[in-house]
């Protein structure tokens, strides 16, 4: 439970530069009083703004400041809970935002929204909505449960029952939920993603594949093209060697006929030049009959003897020389036939050569084609790389299918939660067991003000009204001061549910102007009675400008302006 105990604030609105102090414990009921205008409500717009950093009454942050000091604004409330001491401390010019825990200033590090949040969530477990419907209830921008909307209604119930925990966890599932399938679609962009890496990879290594086999193939085809080439060269060389031994052979036995048709031809022309001398003696003895030399005559007989021999000789010669063109003409018939082989075996050589130089480039061919295929198998080296590309394309793949997967299930499994916490989920549960509580407390108290109605509210805080003379009757349809009734009565019930429940009890109940317009005169005793005998728990205040009820409250508070200042009278 919070008890709140002391508000204290300066240059607060009409409020000068001295506190004003509030004692919420001094009396159970307190009554407070001033002229329009005296600062009656000061203490409403102080409550808020030091709790909720905003006023009751919607006026601007700016102008919470005294118009005159115009610096120097500061608000300050004490309650605790439990054994646990609370001071916060709000300011403006300077702006001032300080909780105190147990005396101990708690961390600055903190945002002031962060720490909002957390006095509102974890401190005092209500927001503002909630606190004016159950601390405070009066006519100055209050808003009545009866005219909030559905969903602010369940906001202030879920408040009361302590279950907005249900919303907050709902809107972070929600939150979760929405951020998960974000989370899936991008791993299902990233899925495809890796998908077409994987095919584009596929079809990069079947054509590393295929191109490799395809110039493999043609490349053997032509190293055993050039194969079969050099076998046909070779076998052509084989047989052109073979022709020139076998015409070696044959020259060998004629390579001599040109040194003996030298020799004939010089023994030839030895027996012309003898033929030639005979020829010339013969003349001579048969022309001369002396000699020249020694002048004697010669006789004939001599000289028939001579010539006789001389043709002898000479036909003798003729006939050897008939014999040597013989040999000459035998001679140069095998000459001609050996210089035939020489030439036919040139011409078998020289194919040879052309053969093995052919026979050269073939062989250069089938290397250099040989070290291509080497380029090519090197280039597996680059395939195993791919491929290892490959399985790590098919790996992350996997890896994102288990994250999808996981993400999937995180997800079935939160919407399963959140169907639990939505509206007709756990919460509409707990309110449903809660609700006949809430009508019986309502219609005891509208029972105390002598408002003899049934009012009901169902599960979605729509309400039901019947009266004695009329079975359905609208809220609408009431007086103003019925209708006054009504409010009070929900604000008893919200409290008598809060203290059941332990969630946001407190001892403090502010009305602000219930008795100046809305109660008449029996209404305003049954109210009284109300908060003078029926509420044990609570400290009770309630600002009125009507006269004549100082002697029904135990402690009365007045208000009055000095030198245009607000200023508290006890």
């Amino acid at each position: 439970m919070i008890i709140f105990k002391k508000i204290r604030f300066k240059n607060f609105l009409s409020t000068g530069d001295q506190f004003n102090e509030i004692d919420f414990l001094k009396a159970s009921n307190t009554l407070i009083v001033g002229s329009n205008g005296a600062g009656k409500s000061t203490m409403l717009d102080a409550l808020t703004f030091s709790l909720f950093g905003k006023s009751f009454r919607g006026i601007n942050k700016p102008q919470l400041v005294n118009s005159v000091n115009e610096k120097d604004c500061l608000v300050e409330i004490e309650f605790d809970i439990g054994t646990t001491q609370y001071l916060v401390r709000r300011g403006i010019k300077p702006s001032v935002f300080e909780i105190y825990k147990d005396n101990i200033l708690l961390d600055q590090q903190s945002s002031a929204v962060e720490q909002q949040k957390w006095i509102e969530q974890v401190v005092l477990k209500m927001n503002y909505k909630s606190f004016t419907q159950i601390v405070i209830i009066g006519s100055s921008n209050f808003v009545p449960f009866m005219q909030l909307s559905s969903a602010n209604r369940r906001e202030v119930i879920e408040d009361l029952l302590d279950i907005k925990i249900f919303s907050s966890m709902s809107s972070i599932l929600k939150d979760k939920i929405k951020e998960y399938k974000q989370d899936v679609v991008s791993l299902n962009y990233k899925k495809d993603h890796f998908k077409n890496k994987i095919d584009m990879q596929n079809s990069f290594i079947e054509k590393l594949d295929s191109r490799n086999k395809e110039e493999t193939e043609k490349i053997l085809n032509k190293i055993e093209l050039l194969k079969g080439k050099i076998k046909s060269y070779t076998k052509n060389i084989e047989e052109y060697q073979s022709n020139i031994d076998q015409l070696s052979e044959q020259s060998e036995s004629l390579s001599k006929s040109s040194s003996k048709i030298r020799s004939l031809e010089n023994l030839k022309l030895k027996l012309n030049e003898k033929i030639n001398n005979l020829k010339r003696e013969i003349n001579f003895f048969g022309s001369n009959a002396t000699c020249p030399t020694c002048t004697q005559d010669i006789s004939e007989s001599i000289k028939l003897e001579k010539i006789s021999k001389n043709n002898e000789k000479k036909i003798e010669l003729d006939n050897g020389l008939d014999q040597l063109d013989k040999l000459l003409s035998d001679e140069s018939n095998k000459n001609e036939k050996f210089l035939k082989l020489l030439s036919e075996i040139s011409e078998y050589n020289k194919k040879i050569s052309i053969a093995n130089s052919e026979l050269s480039n073939f062989q250069n061919l089938i290397i250099q084609f040989e070290k291509e295929i080497v380029d090519l198998n090197s280039e597996n080296s680059n395939r195993n790389e791919e491929y290892k590309k490959l399985v790590k394309f098919k790996e992350e793949l996997n890896e994102v299918f288990s994250e999808i997967s996981e993400k999937n299930e995180e997800i079935n499994y939160f919407e399963y939660c959140f169907s639990l916490l939505k509206e007709g989920g756990a919460k509409s549960k707990i309110i449903k067991k809660y609700i006949p509580f809430i009508n019986n407390q309502i219609n005891k108290y509208l029972q105390m003000m002598d408002f003899y109605i049934n009012f009901t509210l169902d599960e979605e805080f729509n309400e039901t009204i019947k009266t004695p003379i009329h079975e359905d009757f609208t809220f609408s349809s009431f007086s103003e001061g019925e209708r006054s009734r009504i409010n009070l009565s929900l604000l008893f019930a919200w409290r008598e549910l809060a203290k059941f429940k332990n969630s946001v009890n407190c001892n403090l109940i502010v009305f602000d102007e219930v008795f100046d317009s809305s109660l008449d005169g029996f209404g305003t005793d049954e109210f009284l009675k109300i908060i003078r005998y029926v509420i044990k728990d609570a400290n009770i205040f309630v600002i009125s400008h009507k006269t004549g009820l100082e002697d029904k409250f135990e402690s009365v508070i007045k208000f009055s302006k000095v030198k245009g200042f607000s200023r508290i009278e006890q």
